[in-house]
Order: C-alpha cells, then structure tokens, then sequence
C-alpha cells in the first residue's frame, strides 16, 4: 500500500492540505495537530489504516501488464495471472512519471541531473550551486531546501500559481473549500483543458505554516531566472519576461482573493475571519542573467521540478491523445466499460486531494452500475 509515498518522495516532503482536511470514507485524521500537515511516513500510515479499515479485496504486490479489450469487457494480464471482468476503473494517477524536457539532452556530462523522484535530501546532490528548473510546488520547496542547506541555488521559472499559506487567519485551503471555489464541476469550467494543466500552488506545508512564493525565495539568496527555453553550446539559455510571468500570477491571485472576500460578505463569515489583506506584488530582480554556462563549474546539479505525466504504456485500449492525457468526459473513459478517477479536475477541482476523491468515486462508480445495468 502507498507505493508511491514509500519510494517516490523527498525526506522532507508534507502533504499541502492541513491534517483536518484529510480524509478518506470512513477514516479522518485524528491526530493532535489538526492545522498541521502530513509527513511522508504519516500520509503512508494513513492509507494503510485506509486500507485496513475499509476490508477492499486489493490484490498486493500485483502489477497489471496489459488491459485489453474483448467482446464483453476486459481482459488483464498481471503478474499473477489474468483477470477477465466487465468493466475497469482506473486509477494509477496523472504523476507516475516526471517530465523532462527535451533540453537535458543538451545538458554537459559533468552537470549530475535529478528529478523529485530521485531526490531524498541535500546530502545526495554533488557539492556547488544546483539549478532547479520549475516553479510550482515542488520547485519551490527543493529549492528552499537546497538554499538552505548552504547550496548556491538558481530557479528556472515559468508560469505558476501563486498562493499564500494564510489568508485572513485561515489556511488558504480552507477558503478553497468553505467558498466552494473547490466544488466547482468539470462542466462549469470554462476552459477544461487549461484547467487541467495548471501547475500545482506554490505551498509547503511546514510546522510554521509559512507562504514559499518566489518574494520569500529570493528573500533567502535564491536567484530567480526565466523560463528554461533552449541549450547552446553548454550554454543554458533563459527567456526575458519574468516580470509579465509575476504579474499574470500575481493577477490571478488577486481575483482568488477576491472571490474569496466576496463569499465571506455573502455567507455571513466575514466576522468571523480577519480583514482583508493583500501579498505585495512579487519583485522583479534588478537584473535577471539570460544564460549560464553550465560547464564552468557554477551549477553541479540540476533538478527537473517540471511537472509529472501519467504512465499508460499498460493500457492497450486506443483512449490516450497525442500529448499522452486519458480521454474521458469527468471520468467516464472513451470506450465502454472504462472509467478513470484521481486526475487533475476529474469532475471537480478537488480531484486529486485526498479529501476530494469520495464524491468523484461515488459518481462515477454510480454511472459505472448504471452502464452495467445496461448492458446486461
């Protein structure tokens, strides 16, 4: 159980969302620290609880090779053998991989490069500066950590989101969830595709319950570099811009916030949270370098903090796009008997926390009978 979290994460890592908000049918976080967050060794305990508690037949330490479809349903080939059914949900995650851009092929020999799915802990990165690539949750917080352990570190910044860890005195995600902004459906999304694609929140999870946005990592000697856009001649080359990329984020923060004080007057809450409040702008460095030469020996190392995409290399059923995404309308998979759950605003944008994926399961499993029902 909990694969994923066993071997796949970071020394250090938290989940985003507070313990109060963890969730699963049946189980909640019952802990001492209800505003704190999860350790790597708790959200793993967590789900073998989960596992314990609800009694699921879950075959372990099976891996599904291939899926196939058949005249009735489905045929699985495993590594214990093969298991013919009706119908197939699947829900291995949109995060099995990391994604690397086609530029680290450029990248000279003597540059070690990672992904988060290597990295444990500074210790294990050469000694010098170490270049993360990537802005969004996980950027943030490796680089962080890798400043902090004495490390000279540049980020590579793109488009990202940025968000406090507070506002008005409540963890931000308590506000996604009071005001609803989470419950919003798939289909009232106006563009579903950009929705889905959206780099996770810049936040960390740390007993201090401190905002990590690019203000705050500069604030500690980070250098803040543009977008990653090309290799030449050992020469990692930058986009210009950063100030547009800080605005549009800072933009949408500011309408975020917004909606937020909207629902607080409507609901009647407003009393009950802090004023009102708003982040300074993010600052613009003086001057930003364009280019690094990466074999003068300034960067050692380079994380690719660029996001993770799903791995259906198992599924041999034709329902997977060009850019490698699931076809699916809110989990309802384009072939008949195939459902998926646990991707980016699979029906709602809560998807793919831990507290959002019950009221996703219970529809889709419900259109799943129905299907069933049908067909018979």
């Amino acid at each position: 159980m909990a694969n994923s979290w066993r071997r796949e994460r970071w020394d250090s890592l938290r989940l985003l969302t507070p313990n109060w908000l963890s969730r699963l049918p049946g189980l909640r976080y019952e802990g001492p620290d209800a505003d704190g967050y999860m350790t790597v060794e708790e959200v793993t305990e967590f789900i073998v609880r989960f596992a314990a508690a609800s009694r699921a037949p879950v075959r372990t330490g099976t891996n599904v090779t291939s899926v196939r479809r058949t005249d009735d349903g489905y045929q699985l080939a495993t590594t214990r053998g093969e298991i013919r059914c009706r119908a197939v949900v699947i829900a291995s995650g949109a995060c099995n991989k990391p994604s690397v851009p086609s530029v680290s092929a450029g990248v000279p020999a003597s540059v070690e490069q990672l992904t988060p799915f290597d990295y444990r802990h500074p210790a294990k990165l050469p000694d010098g500066g170490v270049l993360v690539v990537g802005a969004s949750a996980t950027g943030v917080q490796l680089a962080a950590e890798l400043q902090r352990s004495g490390r000279p570190v540049t980020l590579s910044v793109g488009e990202h989101v940025r968000l406090p860890r507070k506002y008005r005195g409540r963890d931000v995600l308590w506000w996604m969830n009071a005001s609803g902004v989470w419950d919003q459906r798939y289909d009232e999304v106006e563009d579903l595709t950009r929705a889905r694609r959206l780099p996770s929140p810049q936040l960390v999870g740390t007993p201090e319950r401190t905002t990590l946005d690019l203000n705050a990592l500069a604030a500690i000697g980070v250098e803040l570099v543009g977008r990653w856009a090309a290799v030449r001649d050992g020469h990692a080359l930058f986009s210009g811009g950063l100030r547009n990329v800080f605005s549009l984020a800072d933009l949408k923060l500011q309408r975020l916030l917004d909606t937020f004080d909207e629902w607080a007057k409507t609901s009647g809450d407003d009393a009950e949270v802090d004023p009102p409040e708003r982040s300074a702008p993010t600052r613009v460095p003086e001057s930003t370098r364009l280019q690094l030469d990466l074999r003068s020996g300034e960067i050692r190392s380079i994380v690719w903090a660029t996001g993770f995409r799903p791995d259906y290399g198992w599924l041999d059923v034709p329902v997977v796009d060009a850019k490698g995404q699931l076809r699916h309308e809110g989990g309802v998979v384009d072939s008949p008997g195939l459902y998926a759950l646990g991707l980016p605003v699979l029906r709602r944008r809560k998807s793919t926390f831990i507290c959002g994926i019950e009221d996703d399961a219970r529809e889709v499993i419900d259109r799943l009978a129905r299907d069933l029902t049908v067909r018979r």
